[in-house]
């Protein structure tokens, strides 16, 4: 029969609580060749078995094996990876939005909050843009937007107006006697 490699070398579950706490205590990226050090010395470089005993993820622990043996860090450059927006990649289109909202928004009623009520839907937005000289293939998805609007307050707002209105009981029984 087989024993772990965690019994084997000894490793006990205070150990492994013991760990998981210093190691959370380090900052990245010193953490990723912390865990990779821990997994050498205790694991024999055996990311899958560190991914059992630790919970944590093995490409990480395998990234910090790799460093800890080479002495070389990885640098994640993070910012790098966020898509722009379409109104950042695109202001004239955001300013095109603004202009043929502001006239159809008003605020709240109550004026608690930034957020501006409006009647206008993406469609109509989209519409208004075509007509405004955007042509269908600069223009994005109705979607997206919806999304832009959402994105800078404007939310749509049913009309009382176009509300229907139930008759209630009260109402339909004082019209049945007044007309008698």
């Amino acid at each position: 029969m087989k024993t772990s490699i965690q019994k084997r070398n000894g490793v006990t579950e205070q150990v492994v609580d013991l760990i998981i706490r210093l190691v959370d205590l380090i900052p990245w990226p010193v953490r990723r060749s912390a865990m990779g050090d821990v997994v050498e010395s205790l694991l024999d470089g055996k990311p899958r078995v560190a991914e059992d005993v630790f919970g944590w993820s093995r490409a990480t622990v395998a990234l910090g094996v790799n460093e800890f043996r080479t002495k070389i860090v990885c640098v994640n450059d993070l910012s790098n990876r966020k898509k722009p927006k379409t109104e950042e990649k695109n202001p004239r289109l955001l300013s095109d939005i603004i202009e043929i909202m502001n006239p159809q928004s008003q605020a709240e009623s109550h004026l608690r909050t930034t957020l501006l009520y409006t009647n206008m839907t993406a469609k109509v937005v989209y519409d208004a843009l075509l007509e405004k000289g955007w042509s269908e293939e600069t223009l994005p998805t109705r979607q997206t937007i919806s999304n832009i609007l959402n994105r800078h307050h404007y939310r749509l707002h049913s009309v009382a107006k176009a509300r229907v209105q139930k008759k209630r009981k009260k109402q339909t029984q004082s019209l049945k006697t007044s007309g008698e």
